[in-house]
């Protein structure tokens, strides 16, 4: 069983600044993959950030603002998130890609962090 954990959400005015943290454990051979996604009330889960053997991935909205990062040892991503707008209020959600036997990728996600951008 692998667990996924979010933390750090939280309440901030337009243009400041919050990190996000996720890490993964239990029966983990290897991470293939990691990734923050957002969800509006009622709208669809979309990827915001993405990292993969170095190579990393931006929604248009957050490039040059949101920055990635990943630590291999610990099983853990971070999502540092600078001049917020209210626009980038969401639940915020961390995927781990579980690589598996035979070549399969197992997606697990965590239960959520509330991020909250005032005006």
């Amino acid at each position: 069983q692998v667990q996924v954990v979010e933390s750090g959400g939280d309440l901030v005015q337009a243009g400041g600044s919050l990190r996000l943290s996720c890490v993964a454990s239990g029966s983990i051979f290897s991470i293939n993959a990691m990734g923050w996604y957002r969800q509006i009330a009622g709208k669809q889960r979309e990827l915001v950030a993405g990292i993969s053997s170095g190579e990393t991935k931006y929604a248009d909205s957050v490039k040059g603002r949101f920055f990635i990062a990943r630590n291999n040892a610990k099983n853990t991503v971070y999502l540092q998130m600078n001049s917020l707008k209210p626009e980038d209020t969401a639940v915020y959600y961390c995927n781990a890609q579980i690589n598996g036997e035979l070549g399969r990728l197992y997606d697990y996600w965590g239960q959520g962090t509330q991020v909250t951008v005032s005006s």
